[in-house]
């Protein structure tokens, strides 16, 4: 810059007071770029393990829920035994019903299943992150459409949601109002190796069977916890491969998986290792004077 004035401590005195009248904040900021930045690169995945095809028509569905009908785990699980596929399909002797109707066995579950992989998040918050509340409320309504219940999208009468939690021991996703919501769209029941909340309403309206592991509570919401990773593809649930559409049987005695190819044939040698008991135990009931029941067969 020139100075206009011949004495250099005014010079100086006017380029400070340009300065002040034009400081250098608002001037604007040049431009950086990266030189040679790199090109972003996206894998492609391939899912190596494939759905399998079956008849999910409203006809097949029926048979099959009508053939294991009252039918018990231990039951179907000899059935299993006798086409060899021992122990296939148990699950882990942890994962238990949240609560237990001994009167009318409501507890029970027969369906097909609806499988939902969720893993860990990659996002967290700590304390005083946002300065006001309203920014926490941003963060966890942005995080929730992360984890959505989307496939209750596809749920028809009779299925059973199978959720792999993606080892995430403290986010209960099944509450007492979503759970209600599954249960209008006509799912009759949820298996996790994660957990629930608000477990004391879901026991208390009995509208959806749930069995999670330990049949405890695992307490914290979703966002900051986990993301829905998939739904409808293979999945492993406390240590059982499950397809979308294999059947789902369920009581106290813990749940096991039977591969939809072999729900007719297994629901067969069920049914008559069940009548047979059931005949059994109505003799052994008469000479113990037990009363009749509808566990039993009278002839």
């Amino acid at each position: 810059m020139c100075c206009l004035t011949k004495s250099k401590s005014k010079c100086i005195s006017g380029m400070t007071l340009l300065l002040l009248l034009f400081p250098a904040v608002n001037l604007p900021a040049a431009k950086t770029q990266k030189p040679n930045a790199p090109e972003l690169t996206t894998p492609t995945g391939v899912r190596l393990l494939k759905n399998k095809s079956f008849d999910d028509s409203e006809k097949s569905r029926n048979e099959i829920l009508e053939l294991y009908k009252d039918l018990r785990l231990t039951d179907v699980l000899d059935g299993m035994d006798l086409i060899g596929l021992q122990d296939i399909g148990l699950m882990k002797n942890d994962i238990r019903p949240l609560w237990r109707d001994v009167e009318k066995f409501s507890h029970r579950i027969v369906g097909f299943a609806i499988t939902v992989r969720h893993v860990p998040t990659d996002v967290r918050v700590g304390q005083n992150s946002f300065p006001k509340l309203e920014g926490f409320k941003k963060f966890k309504s942005e995080q929730y459409k992360r984890a959505p219940d989307a496939w209750l999208s596809t749920a028809k009468k009779g299925d059973v949601v199978v959720i792999d939690a993606g080892g995430i021991d403290e986010c209960g996703f099944i509450g007492s109002n979503n759970s209600l919501g599954w249960a209008e769209k006509g799912v009759v029941g949820v298996v996790t190796n994660g957990g629930a909340r608000d477990t004391d309403e879901i026991v208390k309206v009995k509208k959806i069977s749930v069995y999670c592991k330990n049949g405890h509570s695992t307490r914290g919401v979703r966002p900051g916890r986990l993301i829905a990773e998939s739904y409808n593809f293979p999945i492993n649930c406390a240590g059982v491969l499950v397809f979308p559409g294999d059947l789902i049987v369920a009581d106290g005695d813990g749940v096991l998986v039977v591969p939809r190819k072999h729900a007719l044939t297994v629901g067969k040698l069920a049914r008559q290792i069940n009548t047979g008991d059931e005949k059994s135990r109505a003799g052994r009931y008469k000479r113990l004077g037990i009363k009749l029941d509808e566990t039993v067969i009278v002839e």
